[in-house]
């Protein structure tokens, strides 16, 4: 086995802005690769085949799917951040929550000094924890 790499099925077409924010957000991120389909492919010309994207070093790859299933994401699956400062939680959390949903706001819960728990815009669930 070579590596283990999440990913991110959007089935809005809007991986690629997904990844856009996502890198802008979060420093030392980059998007690595993206490739689009092209006229007379399987899926809409221009929208994300496959790409791959870096947040932190970790990787995660995403596509946009132009088949409609019957599920999205799920807060049972999420992005687990560790933010080093106050500023950095807040900062994070309000972004990633703003379109989204609050799952947990933030605050002490005992596990931790600072947590919050967000669904993002897109959909993507992602857990705040301040080190």
């Amino acid at each position: 086995m070579e590596k283990v790499t999440p990913f991110l099925m959007f089935q809005e077409g809007n991986a690629e802005e997904a990844m856009n924010f996502y890198t802008s957000i979060i420093e030392d991120s980059q998007i690595i690769s993206i490739s689009r389909y092209g006229a007379n492919e399987a899926g809409p010309e221009g929208t994300v085949m496959q790409a791959t994207f870096t947040l932190k070093g970790q990787e995660i790859m995403c596509i946009d799917s132009f088949v409609k299933h019957q599920f999205s994401f799920t807060p049972s699956f999420s992005l687990f951040v560790t933010c080093n400062t106050d500023e950095e939680l807040v900062n994070l959390y309000e972004k990633l929550g703003e379109g989204g949903q609050t799952l947990m706001p933030l605050n002490n819960y005992g596990f931790s000094k600072k947590f919050g728990w967000v669904n993002d815009r897109f959909g993507v669930s992602w857990q705040l924890n301040l080190q």
